[in-house]
């Protein structure tokens, strides 16, 4: 069902307004209201509204339920989604590089460089021509050096930050940041079998290891306005913790009935996934508890993932990357 949209916020990036509006015109386009369309993806009403409102931009997972769940365009709406995490990141790393006070420096009046004293003339010699004096050498500006070398460090400085913000901190055992992954070719992903499975697989990145190829949703649930997700891969036979719509400080921990644990916290940003626990055993339950400082909370307990997961539709291939426009 078609519905009347509220305005999208005006500070968001052209490629995150794009995709906006092309989310709302597929859930338009199918008449699905938001409750159903998060029935369908084992995802939140309140996260839907968000991510069509522009509150918040899409994760990469729920964009992947949604185009196994509806018919949309899968490459129009991937192309917009890396454009506008581009965006958002590039935005991030400049507001928090620190501007040092190099404007004062520049507009500093340059000190008035000393006049050469005059050299006295050469007592004249009827026999020989003299030569003319070398003009002398332009005075040295000692205040172009400072300003150069300051705006040389200035540019080193916001170059080493945005790389050090892409890398993104090591959060230590039991924690993955997405920032940190170099992103996948489509054919790549497509092609390629999973680098582990099982108990191989414990610890852990499900995207470095080809495992968030074929993940399920398997649950979903809230503490608060956080949203917590249990994934498993069928073919690595591993599952891990996701959140979303966080903040710095919030985690989201799964737990097996072995009792082996991974956490997913988030450093910056709102979401994050954690490494792997090994889901191949037949009587394997999970579970992912948030904790967060408005309060802790827990999804249901999943049984027997595999069968679970099979339930559920298949995700959609992956795209082949689009070719460039001249």
């Amino acid at each position: 069902m078609s519905q009347s949209w509220q305005p999208l916020p005006d500070d968001l990036s052209e490629p995150a307004r794009r995709l906006a509006e092309e989310l709302r015109a597929v859930k338009d386009a199918h008449r699905i209201s938001l409750a159903e369309l998060g029935k369908r993806t084992y995802l939140s009403k309140a996260s839907w509204e968000r991510w069509m409102n522009g509150k918040r931009l899409i994760t990469p997972q729920a964009l992947a339920g949604l185009i196994a769940t509806v018919e949309c365009d899968a490459d129009l709406l991937t192309s917009l989604l890396r454009k506008a995490e581009a965006a958002r990141d590039t935005d991030e790393a400049l507001s928090s590089a620190p501007w040092p006070a190099a404007d004062a420096a520049r507009s500093a009046p340059a000190p008035e460089p000393a006049e050469p004293e005059p050299a006295e003339p050469a007592p004249a010699e009827p026999a020989e021509v003299p030569e003319p004096a070398p003009a002398p050498a332009a005075p040295f500006a000692p205040w172009r050096r400072p300003s150069a070398l300051v705006g040389a460090a200035v540019a080193a400085v916001l170059i080493l930050f945005a790389g050090l913000y892409l890398r993104g901190p090591h959060g230590g055992h039991g924690t993955a940041s997405a920032a940190t992954l170099p992103p996948k070719t489509a054919t790549a992903t497509a092609v390629r079998a999973p680098l582990c499975e099982g108990v191989g697989c414990a610890g852990k990145d499900p995207q470095a290891m080809g495992c968030d190829v074929d993940q399920r949703t398997l649950l979903t649930g809230t503490v608060g306005k956080v949203v917590l997700y249990v994934h498993y891969s069928p073919r690595c036979r591993a599952a891990w913790a996701g959140i979303t719509d966080g903040s710095p400080g919030d985690s989201a921990t799964i737990t097996t009935n072995s009792g082996w644990q991974e956490t997913a916290l988030i450093h910056w940003g709102y979401d994050n996934y954690s490494v792997m626990v090994d889901a191949s055993p037949g009587d394997t339950t999970l579970q992912v508890c948030g904790h967060q400082k408005d309060g802790n909370g827990c999804t249901d307990v999943v049984t027997d993932p595999a069968a679970r997961a099979s339930a559920l539709p298949s995700p959609a291939p992956p795209a082949a990357a689009p070719t460039p426009t001249p």
